[in-house]
């Protein structure tokens, strides 16, 4: 049995959860498809937060593990058109075990050969723009896979949506069923770091030398890691292409792929609570920012990256840390 640690932000955040059902009770149409597209982010979010605030791997790929599940999807439903609800969940399947798959051969070329860890973020951002640049190229008639065209730049369209006992999702049940994956996503994380498993992967960030003479098989714990982290990208890309019915090999370019890092960063890479905040604040943000016509959302994004990673540095954000360590601390205990 899984003995769980949890901490004052695990207790927080389930009125999280229940404020965010409730308002999807009143939304209407458009804001729930508007707060969907905010929502599906969170589990790709959380993941970097495991693998970067926990396993102390800094990924820029995760776009990529994204970008392949809608693919992927938008390949396998499309061509299992004829059943809807059995299109949808084969669809979905397939395409996590494909970024699954992805994610243990990158692993095991990246961990098990003992690459420096500056290197990692490298590595993964190349896998990302290799992936953009090759679908890009893919206009022609002749890259087809069954009855599914991969469309090159202009994208992938007319993806199936999410069919559930033969209800097509859409508007406030499609809302609804984000949510409860992204409830499953943070759940997972909370599971995998606040139990023994957790504690290895925060061995592993301060000390993988002192880590690994102690026992532990460090590149397993950032293999697995790295795993777990993939498969929670390529959900939010299911849930993308669901929602959208369509994807581009923008959604792998450099822009896209420093957005979860930025969301991680703002929000705190080792606070659970903190990165679905930031993921969905700085989403709305974008969003309004974008359909003002301001062409500045990237730039003013980037200023909190910067000021989220220089703060901690000073003294004052030292002081603070401290404290709310202890408060949390003097939380748990009591």
């Amino acid at each position: 049995m899984i003995r769980l640690r949890l901490k004052v932000e695990d207790y927080l955040t389930v009125p999280v959860w229940i404020a965010i059902a409730v308002f999807a009770v009143f939304a209407n149409d458009y804001s729930a498809s508007i707060w969907a597209s905010y929502i599906f982010n969170i589990p790709m979010a959380l993941g970097l937060a495991l693998l970067w605030g926990f396993a102390g791997v800094l990924s820029f790929g995760q776009v990529a593990f994204f970008g392949l599940s809608g693919y992927a999807y938008g390949v396998i439903a499309g061509n299992l058109g004829e059943s809807a609800a059995l299109a949808s969940w084969i669809g979905a399947g397939g395409a996590l075990a494909l970024s699954v798959a992805l994610a243990l051969a990158v692993g095991w070329f990246v961990f098990y050969s003992r690459v420096e860890a500056w290197i990692v973020p490298i590595v993964t951002l190349v896998i990302s723009l290799i992936l953009a640049a090759f679908l890009g190229q893919t206009a022609g008639y002749q890259w087809r896979i069954g009855e599914v065209h991969l469309g090159g730049y202009n994208g992938m369209t007319g993806i199936p949506g999410m069919n559930l006992f033969g209800i097509d999702l859409q508007g406030r049940l499609f809302l609804f069923f984000v949510i409860f994956v992204a409830v499953l996503a943070w759940l997972v994380c909370v599971i995998c770091t606040r139990s023994r498993y957790g504690d290895s992967l925060i061995a592993l960030r301060e000390d993988a030398v002192r880590t690994e003479l102690f026992g532990h098989d460090i590149r397993f714990l950032q293999t697995s890691c790295f795993m777990i982290s993939a498969a929670l990208a390529g959900l939010s890309g299911v849930l993308y292409v669901q929602w959208g019915s369509y994807i581009t090999p923008d959604s792998m370019g450099l822009l896209q792929a420093t957005l979860p890092v930025i969301w991680v960063a703002v929000g705190g890479r080792s606070s659970l609570l903190g990165v679905i905040l930031s993921t969905l604040a700085l989403n709305a943000l974008t969003y309004q920012l974008s359909s003002a016509g301001n062409q500045y959302a990237f730039v003013i994004l980037g200023v909190l990256l910067v000021v989220v990673m220089v703060i901690p540095t000073t003294r004052a954000g030292k002081a603070l840390s401290a404290k709310w360590r202890r408060l949390t601390h003097n939380f748990s205990e009591g």
